[in-house]
């Protein structure tokens, strides 16, 4: 067999291969091929939010909280803090800049998701009345941690009474994980009926990680100490 004939058959050979190893583990990969499931499926990862400007929405009432107007939780001593902005979530090692977008473009959106984790416009602010929304990426297990559309891919490790810390306007605030849920694409954002006049967190992703199929909701209620 010449070398012409040769290299045909190895590359014969490789692609045989590559066809039977894509066949095979199509489960496992074929988020590879998905554009959405790539790039953060943006469209479908703000179904449930509202597409209209942040300047209609007062600052401190959340649109799907029910109609619940937010008020100040009361003067609290919150720890000072150097940082700026974060989110710190221990259980799972994540540190990652909270994003402050002025609109809920979801073409703007979906540009501040690759700078960090971001604060919906028009939920609630750390230590005020109301539900504070707060959306990231995920990704499959392996995906390289670039852009933060890693970010939320272990939101499913974080159980009742994990710690969640937030910087915000040089104070610390703390966040106690009340629970998890998973929720279809485009349903309400979940709240426990008994923290309507508290301070909420909830952070939301695409579940399960990579796939633009339902969305994970992870509930925390501030700690005052």
């Amino acid at each position: 067999m010449d070398k012409k004939e040769k290299y045909k058959t190895i590359k014969i050979f490789a692609a045989i291969y590559l066809l039977s190893f894509t066949f095979i583990n199509w489960n496992e990969i074929s988020w590879i091929f998905n554009y959405k499931a790539v790039y953060g499926m943006v469209d479908g990862f703000l179904n449930p939010y509202p597409s209209i400007e942040a300047y209609s929405i007062n600052p401190y009432l959340f649109s799907n909280f029910n109609g619940q107007k937010a008020e100040n939780m009361g003067e609290y001593d919150f720890t000072y803090t150097d940082k700026q902005n974060m989110l710190e979530i221990p259980k799972i090692g994540i540190t990652a800049p909270i994003v402050f977008p002025k609109t809920t473009d979801v073409d703007l959106l979906g540009k501040e998701l690759d700078s960090g984790v971001v604060f919906y416009p028009g939920s609630a602010y750390p230590g005020k009345t109301g539900q504070m929304v707060i959306l990231g990426h995920s990704a499959p297990a392996g995906w390289p941690q670039i852009k933060y559309e890693w970010v939320f891919s272990k939101l499913n490790e974080l159980e009742p009474k994990d710690s969640i810390i937030i910087h915000f306007n040089n104070r610390q605030y703390k966040y106690t994980v009340r629970k998890k849920t998973i929720i279809k694409k485009g349903a309400d954002i979940p709240i426990d009926p008994s923290s309507i006049n508290q301070n909420t967190l909830t952070l939301i992703s695409c579940w399960p990680p990579g796939k633009n199929l339902q969305r994970i909701a992870v509930e925390a209620l501030i700690l005052y100490e």
